[in-house]
């Protein structure tokens, strides 16, 4: 590899919009793995500029460093990703984004009818929840995600 196809950390940040200090934490992450030249200064290539700004991509749609990580992993290491390498995981981050975007209209049109009525019906609101009785589902606003209230809430009398 030719030294012109290197890049300083400080030519790295300039080309990606990114901080020196932004780029040490993906590094730390695992997210970058920058060669050393003889003085100990990191030298990137040239398509670590892709990398990190796949990372900014992720990160703006809601993934996780750990996500992005995984997902990096799978890149070649000492290439360039080729056209099939970036096609590879845009196809498992698709699937993903798909089923957000699922979530968050049901999400959404159930806030429209519920909040946006502003009677707060204790029949047919997906915010009660009595008892906390959708607690056993698992944590958050379980009625909102798809649980139904119907099977946990108590009846007037108290009985299930």
């Amino acid at each position: 590899m030719k030294g012109s196809d290197l890049l300083s950390i400080g030519e790295l940040a300039e080309r990606t919009g990114l901080t020196v200090s932004a780029i040490r934490f993906y590094e730390e992450k695992g997210l970058v793995h920058p060669l050393r030249n003889r003085g100990g200064q990191r030298r990137f290539m040239r398509a670590d500029i892709r990398r990190l700004s796949f990372v900014l991509v992720a990160q703006e749609f809601g993934f996780t460093i750990s996500d992005i990580a995984a997902q990096l992993a799978r890149l070649p290491e000492g290439r360039a990703p080729n056209k099939s390498d970036w096609t590879r995981i845009s196809r498992e981050f698709r699937k993903h984004l798909d089923e957000r975007i699922e979530r968050m209209s049901a999400l959404r049109d159930k806030l429209d009818s519920c909040i946006g009525c502003g009677c707060l019906s204790m029949k047919s609101c997906q915010l009660y929840n009595a008892g906390d009785a959708a607690s056993r589902h698992g944590r958050g606003p379980r009625y909102l995600l798809g649980d139904s209230p119907e099977i946990d809430e108590p009846d007037i009398s108290g009985r299930r």
